[in-house]
């Protein structure tokens, strides 16, 4: 039996027998990660909450050296803390952990309507409380950012524990601790309405008045404040000598969030859609009431669910939730669900440390949290119905609106969503809001001028909000100019040309445009050219030929202007109009010779730049592999040089879609080396990552450059990443027809050690045919061509696949030879992957020798180096494995929690073995016992 002990002193006992943390630092982050459960915390992070004032410049290393000795302390304990999304996760589940047990007590009690249980629920869960937060080991100011809010729950239980004992009588327990805790809490009018309540229900109403008095003097003196209205109206029951009223069976909420963006100070028009939706909230009263508003971009979508949000706020007492989920935003990454109802949870004051770990469970809590209450919820820019179920409230008493570009029609069909889809402006309504703007006085001053510039808008919200900002900038200008340099535009945008009812769009963007300095203006129209969706400083300099400090000056001033939108530090967006208004500037910029050669050297610039960051980024990630020409790039292409593995893996992930878009643009743009090296140098990340679909992209087009380019050698790399890749995805008569070629064009040109990769490929292909004498052979020619070549990694690498096939063929004595041979090798060699592969087949050697605890040991071992070097798709097959192993040795919970981690990642994956994995969890017993 396991209990960790956060609330008093930090402690864990295993089995009745207390386990030594050591000092304070090895206590603190002990107590960090077990207040995660299950849930990684980034290195970052913890180096901040371990040293708040300035990190040491050995911090990181420390802390390894913290991670390392905890490791060896709680080994024993069936407590393991493993590297995770770069940053640390300890194994553990939240029963173990008292403040998990605490406030799941408590979210029972809230829940439970039965007086009689919800008391015994709210006495277990003081019973766990045991002082402080990692009392003696955290301070304050680490306790607040660990979990500000512990305290408040502590004394909701306290509240809720007073007014059940009340209701069921218990007036002597409740006055047995309650006084005390008014005492040290004064500003506490829930306790001391409960305190009030109860002298007045055993008859001393004096001690009742005086208890009141003693609060109101407090709030006044120490606060400034009066009384609410609860505890003033709770005191008039008394003076008149009314009964007090039945305590609620519920607590308030612990806080009310308001998180509606503000509202425009010059709404306008939409009156009959305003109608519309108020009709909607009085006929479905009785039901979560959820509204679909879907429009074009620029329609008025946000504008109109933000102000009608505002006008319904009072009746909806329990408080807004807002999240933008980005759905159609320009640098292309949506809110995923998770992300959303996580940001939500946290503004119902659920902390880090009781964040649940899936979705399932987050949006569990979060619709166990709003039951009962009346909040209004506002969900903007959502892409589909998928990514706003999760949102969505489980019972009556919510209002969800809900805007997106899309009608969300399966919305509207599975969950009654009532849709409004937004047009365009009437005449009438567009001069009202113009009017609105930039006043009536003007308009009456010059109503035809004014009637054009709401024609030459075609009634979008968006460009007359822009014409109106313009007129209130320039307000000696008459609106007859803006109406004629609006007439003067050439053509509309291509985002806003039907019917061409948005054709000035670009002019309106224009007037910034042209009030930029001559280098910001440049760098703007340079950013037509770059693909997205992600842009940072970095990119901007290569594409300016600037230096990174110079573009984020540039940058900055964009930023003011309102042409880019700063969305992370040195990462930036253009909304869709503006990247359009961007990329016409830099065609246009190309009608001459000039100006078409600073494009070209431009965009090359900014290929250099994503070629030697990835080229550096796949050095770090695996430095073994057989690579490209080290690229010889322009001075000014900027790239990002990762220092670590870590520092590689997260630029990757930041930035592979943007590469793969430069992988389109180096297609279409003739740039065939920099695509078929671009192409190799991202096939590592895509194939541990699980990012097949997107790696048989890149490589197809990296496939006919190098045909273009007359590249055999090329063209023989590119078949071998595609067969891998359709390998991954189990189309195994695709990635043998690849190998066939590859192996073909090697041997043509007398490349021994691409014969030799590919006979390594041909090895795994026939195996998963089960031809093991097959795959056999071709692992020995690896390893004879290796061998010859003098290759270490390559003849290390052979040995583990010629030991995996004499496994399968069940000569398991002799695999074991040569895995461990291999193991040895690698590791001298420092080559990562290949030793994370073949602990794997040392694991399977292991099995097959009927020694599932030395298999167990190798897995485990595999699992961690897969983890630390991003491979998901190993890492769930080495959880799957320990979990089959332990379903043998008669250990389902372990072995349960095993094949789920490996199905949440195939399932993040889409790989189609998630399926027969989520089997396994509702059938244990057709997993393949070790």
């Amino acid at each position: 039996m396991l209990e960790i002990r956060l609330l008093g002193t930090v402690a864990i006992a295993h089995d009745g027998v207390d386990v030594v943390l050591g000092k304070r630092h090895e206590r603190c982050l002990f107590g960090i990660l077990a207040l995660e459960a299950g849930r990684s915390i980034g290195t970052e992070r913890l180096l901040r909450l371990l040293w708040p004032d300035e990190a040491p410049a050995s911090a990181r290393a420390t802390l390894h050296t913290y991670v390392a000795r905890l490791r060896g302390r709680l080994a024993g304990c069936g407590v393991s803390i493993v590297t995770r999304d770069s940053g640390y996760l300890m194994q553990v589940a939240p029963s173990d952990v008292d403040v998990h047990r605490f406030t799941d007590l408590l979210g029972q009690a809230i829940d439970e309507p039965a007086p009689d249980r919800r008391f015994a629920l709210l006495t277990d869960a003081l019973r766990v409380w045991g002082g402080d937060l990692m009392e003696g080991t955290a301070d304050d100011r680490l306790r607040d950012s660990l979990d500000a809010s512990l305290d408040q729950r502590f004394l909701l239980a306290h509240e809720l524990l007073a007014e059940t004992g009340l209701e069921l009588g218990h007036v002597e327990h409740t006055l047995s601790y309650l006084p005390e805790l008014v005492r040290r809490h004064p500003a506490r009018e829930r306790l001391a309405a409960a305190l009030i309540r109860a002298y007045h229900q055993c008859g001393d109403v004096a001690s009742a008045l005086s208890a009141y008095e003693t609060v109101r003097r407090h709030l006044a003196d120490e606060l400034g404040l009066d009384p609410g209205a609860n505890l003033s109206n709770l005191y008039l029951s008394l003076l008149h000598r009314r009964g007090p009223g039945d305590p609620p069976a519920l607590p308030a909420p612990l806080v009310v969030p308001a998180q509606l963006p503000p509202a425009t100070r010059v709404f306008a028009a939409r009156d009959a859609e305003l109608a519309e939706l108020d009709l909607l909230v009085v006929e479905h009263a009785s039901a979560v009431v959820i509204s679909a508003i879907a429009g074009s971009p620029g329609i008025g979508k946000t504008t109109l669910a933000v102000h009608w949000a505002h006008t319904l706020s009072d009746q909806y007492p329990d408080g807004s939730l807002y999240v933008n989920l980005r759905g159609f935003d320009p640098n292309g990454r949506a809110v995923n669900p998770d992300e959303a109802v996580r940001g939500f949870l946290e503004a119902l004051n659920v902390a880090p440390g009781q964040m649940p770990t899936t979705l399932e469970a987050k949006t569990g809590l979060y619709r166990s949290l709003l039951a009962n209450r009346r909040m209004l919820i506002l969900l903007d820019n959502a892409r589909d119905a998928a990514q706003v179920r999760p949102l969505l409230p489980g019972t009556r008493g919510c209002l969800v609106i809900i805007t997106s570009r899309s009608q969300l029609g399966s919305l509207v069909t599975a969950e009654g969503a009532v849709p409004l889809t937004l047009g365009l402006l009437t005449a009438t309504d567009a001069i009202k809001l113009l009017s609105r703007r930039i006043g009536g006085e003007r308009i009456a001053a010059e109503p035809e001028a004014a009637m054009e510039i709401v024609h030459r808008c075609a009634g979008l919200p968006l460009a007359l909000a822009l014409v109106a900002a313009r007129a209130v900038a320039r307000p000696q200008a008459g609106l007859s100019r803006l109406a004629e340099e609006l007439a003067a535009s050439p053509s509309p945008l291509d985002v806003l040309s039907s019917d061409d009812r948005a054709t000035d769009m670009r002019a309106v963007f224009s007037w910034s445009y042209q009030a930029l300095s001559a280098p910001a203006a440049e760098l703007f129209r340079l950013l037509g050219l770059h693909p997205g969706p992600v842009r940072t400083t970095q990119a901007a300099a290569a594409l300016a030929a600037v230096s990174p400090a110079a573009a984020r000056v540039l940058l900055g001033e964009l930023e003011r202007a309102h042409l880019v939108t700063e969305d992370a530090e040195d990462q930036f967006s253009l909304h869709d109009l503006l990247q359009a208004y961007a990329a016409d500037l830099a065609a246009g910029s190309a009608a001459t010779p000039s100006g078409a050669a600073a494009n070209a050297r431009a965009v090359e610039r900014l290929l250099d730049h994503f070629l030697i960051s990835a080229y550096e980024g796949d050095l770090l990630l695996d430095p073994h592999r057989d690579r490209v020409a080290p690229p010889d790039g322009s001075p000014h292409a900027h790239p990002f040089l990762p220092r670590d593995h870590e520092e590689a893996l997260a630029w990757f992930t930041a930035n592979h879609a943007t590469a793969l878009a430069v992988t389109r643009l180096c297609d279409t743009g003739g740039y065939d080396r920099h695509l078929w090296e671009l192409a190799w140098c991202l096939g590592n990340y895509f194939e541990r990552q699980g990012h097949w679909h997107q790696w048989i992209e890149s490589q197809a087009l990296a496939l006919a450059a190098a045909v273009r380019l007359g590249d055999a050698h090329a063209q023989a790399r590119c078949h071998r990443a595609l067969s891998r890749a359709h390998q991954r995805l189990d189309d195994r008569p695709a990635a043998f027809s690849h190998l066939t070629e590859a192996l073909r064009i090697y041997q043509e040109h007398q490349d021994p050690i691409g014969q030799a990769y590919t006979h390594l490929n041909l090895n795994v292909w026939h195996e998963s045919e089960g031809r093991y004498e097959l795959a056999l052979g071709h692992a020995q020619t690896a390893f004879d061509l290796f061998e010859q070549a003098g290759n270490v990694a390559g003849q290390a690498l052979s040995r583990n696949a010629i030991g995996w096939g004499h496994a399968k063929l069940g000569a398991h004595e002799t695999a074991l030879r040569y895995c461990q041979q291999a193991l040895t090798q690698l590791r001298e060699i420092g080559h990562q992957a290949g030793a994370a592969d073949t602990l794997d087949s040392i694991g399977f050697v292991y099995l097959g020798l009927d020694d599932p605890v030395r298999a167990a040991e190798a897995y485990e071992a595999a699992r961690d180096l897969f983890e630390q070097l991003g491979d998901r798709y190993n890492q769930a097959t080495s959880h799957l494995r320990i979990g089959d192993i332990l379903a043998g040795q008669d250990q389902p919970g372990p072995a349960r929690q095993q094949w789920e981690t490996a199905w949440r990642i195939l399932r993040d994956l889409g790989h189609p073995d998630a399926v027969a994995v989520g089997r396994r969890l509702h059938d244990p017993s057709a997993a393949p016992h070790g």
